[in-house]
């Protein structure tokens, strides 16, 4: 009897041990085929953001082209009109119809695009340090302010390694902070370089939503002229004209279209009226969401119906 119930006992301890391997399989499938299914949902998610990248970048480029056939058509005048947009003028001074700039569909999604005068824009390469100071003034930055930025802007530029009284150099400042790095020592190529000087916080750069910042406002692509027609009270300012002055030509702009010429009281400004460097932000949209953006500086040639992109750059949202 003793025997039989020891058969009986391990016969069960078998059955029982033989019961937890398959337990122990069965959650082991299971483990790995929920990290399989896992992977397999991560890798079409990844699937479809590079899909989704691919044609938003395509789109954002559709827009660029788009933007390209506005600036190469024979509209020698443009005017920024009150809801921020460029319309572009023929020789007779007669608006042309715009494109469709925003939510254009194409197959795949949508492209959006915005056109601005660069050369509505003060270029810091150019500029004397009066003018910088009083585009800097009608942002609301403070004196010491100006004048750190100022100084340092020259700094940046300038081939030495001296620094002027409110300046900055590699040496006393650039390479001292938590990420060292060497000022430029020459023209910016870029209006981005200007996060890296010192005194231009992000506030001062981007500006807020009642208040424009200097990435909307000064450029490095252009003659260093101004054009009357496009230029924003605040580049307007800071080429010296008074409050009276400037309301006058937004006052001319809005109910006489462009000038076709400097009138001769502004004469001297370094001001013009016609341009031919523009900058493009395109947008591609994906399943309602920017899949791409692309910035272009964009200039027309003298051959009516070429340009040239002098700077591009893309980028996807995070």
């Amino acid at each position: 009897m003793t025997g039989a119930r020891g058969e009986r006992r391990h016969a069960r301890d078998e059955r029982g041990f033989a019961l937890l391997v398959v337990l122990l399989v069965l959650a082991l499938v299971a483990v790995v085929g929920a990290e399989f299914a896992y992977s397999m949902r991560l890798e079409a998610s990844a699937v479809r953001a590079y899909k989704s990248v691919i044609i938003g970048s395509h789109l954002a480029e559709t827009a660029l082209e788009q933007a390209t056939r506005e600036i190469v058509a024979d509209a020698p005048l443009v005017v920024e009109d009150e809801d921020g947009l460029i319309t572009f003028y023929g020789a007779d001074r007669r608006p042309l119809p715009r494109l469709r700039r925003s939510k254009a569909e194409l197959v795949g999604g949508q492209y959006s695009y915005r056109i601005t005068d660069e050369e509505a824009r003060l270029n810091v390469n150019t500029s004397p340090p009066d003018r910088i100071d009083r585009l800097l003034l009608t942002l609301g930055v403070d004196k010491q302010g100006r004048d750190t930025i100022v100084d340092s802007i020259q700094d940046w530029r300038d081939p030495n390694e001296e620094h002027r009284a409110n300046g900055a150099e590699s040496e006393d400042y650039y390479l001292k902070l938590p990420t060292p790095y060497r000022s430029h020592n020459a023209n910016l190529e870029s209006i981005a370089e200007l996060q890296q000087i010192k005194g231009v916080t992000s506030p001062i750069y981007n500006g807020s939503k009642d208040q424009p910042g200097l990435a909307g406002l000064v450029t490095v692509r252009s003659t260093g002229t101004v054009n009357m027609n496009t230029a924003g009270p605040a580049v307007l300012s800071a080429f010296g004209l008074s409050t009276a002055e400037i309301t006058e030509i937004q006052q001319s702009r809005r109910n006489n279209g462009p000038y076709p010429s400097v009138p001769g009281k502004f004469g001297g400004r370094n001001l013009g009226v016609t341009t031919r460097t523009f900058r493009v932000e395109a947008e591609g949209i994906v399943d309602d969401r920017v899949a791409a953006r692309l910035t272009a500086i964009v200039q027309k040639r003298a051959d009516a119906d070429r340009s040239s992109v002098l700077f591009l750059e893309l980028s996807t949202p995070r």
